[in-house]
């Protein structure tokens, strides 16, 4: 039976990419698929492409090609990216600078377009798209004046297109997380875009490989102490069979590991309903999948169901929110915890004395809360503590109001608690970015999705 084997790449944009290069030297695979976007990476690429209109792709994709590309042109490895972000036109013209720049011929270089539909959301009202928040149902009228992007998340049709004509390396904007690494199957299998069953197989598939290291020891909260060198942690890579059943597995040459629970565990990764986990392509049920260890390093996945595929895309907005002011200070020993209490009751009161409207305003005690919140109780003043920082974070609608944080913060340095030590007190407000989440007609997005091919 026909096997392909697929290696995962970067899962975030400013992923490490040489576990990546590792598969590509020793994996034996044919494909290496990234996933480099976030609706965060979103916002953060945004910016850049305000600044520079030749911006918003992930600028780490010249580094990753450098590196990559060599082994594309040597062993006939396929590269499968999102990275093209706010802007694939233009990482696909970067593409295509670094493949002149190292002389290499004979590729084919795609890039998916029709993502982007900030420029059609009239279009799409005239013909009864109301883009009401998906989740609580607000009117878009609050927001729809200020909207600064507005992508859908396209499934893997477009990605298979550009396979289908011959492709080596695949530039896409906003896809779903699982694209990249479903249409290698669907290519190199021919699998019908019904057969719901074989396509969830894929997407599991490709949600074990999106986060990188993940599936092999990374970010475990296992016995995470017992991944073997993790200082040379490897990706995953999957031999994926014709029926869909497939081997999770990494190189020989890689740290990390590979079990059923690394891999149950991002297998839940993300997941609000694991029955019915939502994608453009198949709505796959997870529960219904076995997992099995057949060897040191290798979980056979089997038995995944799904169901046909939504009749809407999601599409997600962005649109200005105010603006971040921070600071951070430090109290030690003695009476750390004391210290740093009055320091926020100071910043308070000076505050509302001010007249200052934040619209929210945190404190957060790192090291003891500002990962757990609310849960943990708050640490008293009898606690001995060696040192405590404080993080205050203060939401407003203006970059005025967020620069006068620092005016509450630094002078507590020779006006508050003594030995106040490593502050940040001076950081610059940034502007927030708040998301705004629809769905949308999918054939009213797919019909203006298109894909471009250059030969090398």
């Amino acid at each position: 039976m026909k096997t392909v084997r697929i290696g995962a790449a970067q899962g975030f944009y400013g992923d490490t990419i040489e576990p990546a290069v590792d598969i590509a030297k020793n994996g034996d695979v044919d494909y290496i698929s990234f996933d480099c976007l976030a609706e965060l990476t979103m916002a953060i690429l945004l910016k850049d492409k305000m600044k520079d209109s030749s911006k918003g792709y992930t600028k780490d994709i010249t580094t990753s090609m450098k590196a990559l590309l060599p082994y594309v042109k040597e062993k006939g490895i396929k590269l499968l990216t999102n990275a093209g972000g706010m802007n694939p036109e233009g990482a696909y013209e970067e593409v295509i600078r670094v493949v002149n720049e190292l002389g290499i011929t004979g590729l084919k270089i795609a890039v998916v377009t029709g993502d982007n539909i900030k420029d059609r959301h009239s279009e799409f009202q005239s013909k009864g798209v109301s883009f009401e928040h998906m989740e609580t149902g607000e009117s878009f009228d609050r927001v729809q004046n200020q909207i600064l992007f507005s992508n859908a998340y396209l499934g893997v049709q477009p990605i298979v297109d550009a396979l289908r004509e011959g492709a080596d390396i695949v530039i896409t904007g906003r896809t779903t997380d699982t694209a990249q690494f479903l249409a290698p199957l669907i290519y190199e299998f021919n699998w019908d875009e019904e057969d719901w069953d074989r396509l969830a197989q894929g997407i599991l598939m490709g949600h074990l490989m999106e986060c990188s290291a993940q599936s092999t020891g990374g970010n475990f909260s296992g016995n995470w102490s017992e991944v073997e060198n993790m200082a040379n942690i490897g990706y995953p890579i999957a031999e994926v069979q014709e029926n869909g059943e497939f081997v999770l597995t990494k190189t020989e040459t890689s740290g990390g590991l590979v079990n059923f629970n690394t891999v149950r565990e991002q297998m839940l990764y993300e997941i609000h309903d694991p029955s019915a986990y939502i994608t453009p392509d198949v709505i796959a049920n997870f529960t219904t999948s076995k997992l099995e260890e057949i060897g040191p390093n290798r979980v056979k996945i089997t038995g995944t169901t799904g169901k046909p595929k939504p009749d809407t895309l999601k599409a997600v907005m962005g649109y200005p929110d105010g603006y971040l002011g921070q600071a951070i200070i430090g109290y030690a020993w003695p009476d750390a915890v004391k210290k740093v209490k009055k320091a926020e009751s100071i910043i308070r009161e000076q505050i509302e004395r001010k007249g200052v409207k934040y619209e929210e305003i945190r404190m957060d005690y790192i090291g003891h809360n500002s990962l757990h919140g609310s849960t943990v109780e708050p640490p008293t003043e009898d606690d001995e503590l060696n040192e405590l920082y404080m993080r205050i974070a203060v939401r407003a609608k203006t970059y005025q109001e967020a620069a006068l944080l620092r005016r509450f913060v630094i002078p507590l340095s020779l006006n508050g608690p003594p030995s106040m030590g490593g502050g940040l007190g001076n950081q610059k407000p940034r502007a927030l970015l708040g998301m705004w989440a629809s769905l949308i007609p999918r054939h009213l997005i797919e019909q203006n999705v298109h894909v471009h091919i250059k030969e090398m």
